[in-house]
């Protein structure tokens, strides 16, 4: 079978999920047919004309960006207008776009959660909440030889994840017993005998949102007909998704050295600051792109630096006579580097699930802005 763009979208959507999207946001398809076979992807920031030239040169069936192609309702698309120009580009040439902007920014391992990893932060939370995830532990009974086919199943289906690590599961194994009675077709054993199997208690965590989902893949996999399982909502693990993080670098060290590490770690010759360079600094707030405006939550929650993009004259002044020092990166560099780390997790997830696709990331973008 063919990989389909919904067979991709569907994978973002499972480690982006749409619910996590701002009300303004515009993401999703926005050009193209997800029902449409795909083979090469390319990855990038923005669609402009460059990076569409790639794709059609690179011969790519699919544009994944984090920016949406469409952030507001269209009332034209002419010729000789360069957006315009742009979309009847891709579709003449049969290629589809599809968007993961604010939803991405609030995932678990999207935007900021890799700027905050970039930078070494230590002790990760949220900086500004806006979903929360609660947990289930589902526990099935599976003959010894099946149980791989099983996990397998389930962990497909969205079980067995906890933080950056998936396939998750535990196992014990022990006696079975059950009595076939009349009207049954039992997978082992005979009617109205009492039986005992060797079988694997499985354990691991589902997400409620993928309840349905798993026990669905659960019971297709399971070679019983009546399949023995628990489901225990837990307390434990509440997975809160949002914008921002908020951490610690793993020792203090002075503004002007934080500002030389980002510099580096973000790739950039230079960035804008404000505040006292000489001011030792360890709590430190992030959010890629345009977020200055978080500034109030960022020093309500203890933070010493706020690293962001795209700050205006009047917020750079509120910051400093607050006290918070910042850092603004630019909007392209606080992003951009979701850019290779989406095509990571897409290559993984494409590999667990047997789909053969090829992720390519952009070439052709780099920072609107030049510092002369």
């Amino acid at each position: 079978m063919p990989v389909t763009g919904q067979d991709l979208s569907n994978i973002i959507e499972e480690l982006a999920p749409r619910r996590l999207a701002e009300d303004w946001d515009n993401c999703g398809w926005q050009i193209g047919d997800p029902r449409a076979a795909v083979q090469r992807v390319l990855l990038a920031l923005d669609v402009d004309s460059a990076v569409v030239k790639e794709a059609k040169e690179k011969q790519v069936n699919l544009i994944i960006s984090h920016h949406p192609l469409f952030m507001k309702g269209v009332k034209s698309i002419r010729m000789d207008e360069p957006k315009g120009a742009l979309v009847i580009e891709l579709i003449k040439n049969n290629i589809g776009v599809y968007a993961a902007h604010t939803n991405l920014d609030s995932a678990a391992a999207g935007v900021n959660a890799v700027l905050a990893n970039r930078l070494n932060l230590k002790d990760i939370e949220i900086l500004h909440p806006s979903g929360v995830e609660k947990y289930n532990k589902l526990v099935v009974f599976v003959p010894v030889a099946e149980a791989d086919d099983v996990s397998r199943a389930i962990t497909q289906a969205g079980a067995g994840w906890i933080g950056n690590y998936s396939d998750c599961t535990f196992r014990v194994q022990g006696t079975g017993t059950f009595r076939p009675l009349a009207g049954t077709n039992p997978f082992i054993g005979q009617q109205g005998q009492l039986e005992q199997v060797e079988e694997i208690r499985l354990e691991t965590i589902v997400p409620v949102s993928k309840v349905s989902a798993v026990i669905k893949a659960m019971l297709k996999a399971h070679p019983y007909e009546e399949v023995a399982y628990d489901l225990y909502p837990l307390d434990n693990r509440v997975h809160t998704q949002g914008l921002g993080r908020l951490g610690m670098l793993p020792e203090a060290k002075s503004f002007a050295d934080l500002v030389i590490q980002v510099k580096e770690a973000l790739g950039v010759a230079s960035v804008r600051v404000g505040g006292s360079m000489w001011k030792d600094v360890r709590r430190v707030a992030v959010c890629g792109g345009s977020a200055a405006d978080m500034w109030p939550l960022a020093a309500a929650k203890g933070a010493e630096v706020f690293i962001t993009g795209d700050v205006k004259y009047h917020t750079a002044q509120d910051m400093i006579a607050a006290g918070l020092n910042f850092i603004d990166a630019g909007h392209f560099a606080t992003e951009y580097l979701i850019v290779p780390a989406l095509q990571d997790m897409l290559v993984a997830a494409c590999q667990e699930k047997n789909l053969a696709v090829e992720f390519m990331v952009t070439k052709r973008q780099s920072d609107p802005f030049m510092v002369l």
